[in-house]
């Protein structure tokens, strides 16, 4: 017997079919079996008549509940009136296994559905966004393939901080402190000195207290490095990044755009050039906007949601003061309150999905730095080794995954851009 997809058989229109997967709805009368069957695909409906298949046929189907796995054969066709468009008249139902009654039902709280998380991500809905982010991922391999970066394998125990060490976990590694990354920033510019481009995606981990819409404490984050490249081709490298990433969306996802209430025409009009502003004329815009914010101070969410009202693509806010970024961002030399540094504000309010600046790299700035911030100077020797052994200008940025498809996928909370959340107060399951 030869199973076909759900997305096939609709695509067949006629005919008599084999499908498998799961009962996503069920309805029953004393003549009549509705079932929706669900795969990776879509949904269909199915109808058994009981006055047209055997009795052991309709007690299966008389039987069953949602989420039980199924086997079914029958003849397809064209009804307006189903979910997708098309029925099957069910003569062949197997049940492969009965599922006891699910404990997810309507209106059920944001906490009940994150302790059953392992049952809820079969959701159409949370299944429409791992389709979206696996299609973000596979654009991404692309765009770096094309543009011939390698991709590397960077570690996740780390002994030096990237971000800060408040907001690092700690762990016990057979009696010596380390920690899990932050970022693989800093191995990737230990690679560029052999493969010059390269790129990564890893987990990272941030101990934040934060418990806003935008903040995980597990989350995937895509890295690029780049040998010989200056800021404006850092910000050039980041357009056409976003720029293939929506387009690649808007081409292969349409579907689970649409069920998740976004316009996928939205998404076509992502193309470079973006708009693109100092951080100094932000601070000038949001006073124009009746924001007060002193300059040196580094931009909340209220005022990142206020700037982007302004603009209907990504915006690129460069120049942020040095005092709030991190010690590895290189100096202005135009501007000495200032770092060659950028961050990417996606529209509609999302925030932050990138951050990336041009690399420092005189390695005595880099101890001045480290040492004004409050770390041990030694950690960083093998970092510092990159800026005493042919150092060369480099750049680089960190898009956080979940973030870039909480965006593309309209999510009201960052939760949902990922298959378990891990938040302050969530660890399982």
């Amino acid at each position: 017997m030869e199973f076909i997809t759900v997305a096939d058989a609709i695509k067949k229109g006629t005919g008599h079919v084999h499908l498998r997967g799961w009962v996503y709805r069920e309805r029953k009368s004393n003549a009549f079996a509705f079932v929706v069957l669900r795969d990776r695909t879509n949904i269909l409906q199915c109808v058994i008549k009981k006055e047209n298949v055997s009795a052991e046929i309709w007690g299966a189907a008389e039987s069953v509940l949602i989420e039980s796995s199924v086997e079914l054969g029958g003849t397809l066709k064209e009804d307006k009136r189903a979910p997708t468009g098309f029925e099957v008249e069910v003569d062949e139902f197997k049940i492969v296994h009965k599922a006891e009654r699910f404990p997810i039902t309507k209106d059920q709280s944001t906490e009940d559905l994150l302790d059953k998380r392992h049952l809820w991500i079969r959701s159409r809905e949370l299944t429409a966004v791992w389709k979206v982010k696996a299609e973000i991922l596979r654009a991404c391999r692309d765009f770096f393939t094309k543009e011939g970066y390698f991709e590397t394998t960077p570690p996740i125990i780390t002994g030096s901080s990237c971000e800060g060490g408040s907001t690092m976990f700690h762990v016990d590694y057979f009696g010596e402190e380390v920690f899990l990354g932050q970022s693989a920033q800093l191995y990737l510019e230990a690679m560029i000195f052999s493969l010059e481009k390269v790129w990564a995606l890893t987990p990272t981990f941030r101990a934040e207290p934060s418990k806003t819409s935008r903040h995980l404490t597990e989350f995937w984050m895509l890295e690029g490095e780049t040998a010989w490249q200056d800021f404006e081709g850092l910000v050039q490298l980041e357009q056409g990044l976003l720029t293939v990433i929506c387009q690649h969306v808007a081409k292969h996802c349409r579907d689970e755009l649409t069920l998740l209430g976004r316009d996928y025409r939205e998404l076509e009009k992502i193309k470079a050039p973006f708009p693109r502003i100092t951080y100094t004329e932000a601070i000038e815009m949001l006073k124009k906007d009746g924001i007060s914010i002193p300059w040196g101070k580094d931009l909340r969410t209220i005022e990142e949601e206020a700037l982007v009202k302004h603009y209907d693509k990504p915006l690129w806010v460069t120049g942020y003061p040095k005092e709030i970024k991190a010690f590895y961002m290189k100096d202005d030399p135009n501007d000495a309150r200032v770092v060659k540094c950028c961050d990417v504000l996606a529209p509609e309010g999302y925030g932050e999905i990138i951050g990336s600046s041009e690399r420092e790299t005189d390695v005595n700035i880099l101890i001045k730095k480290l040492k004004m911030s409050g770390e041990k100077v030694e950690h960083y020797n093998w970092y510092l080794d990159l800026r005493r052994y042919g150092s060369v200008p480099h750049s680089g940025f960190g898009l956080g995954i979940e973030r870039v498809v909480r965006w593309i996928c309209k999510l009201e909370s960052i939760r949902d851009a990922i298959p378990f959340p891990r938040t302050i107060k969530r660890s399982t399951p």
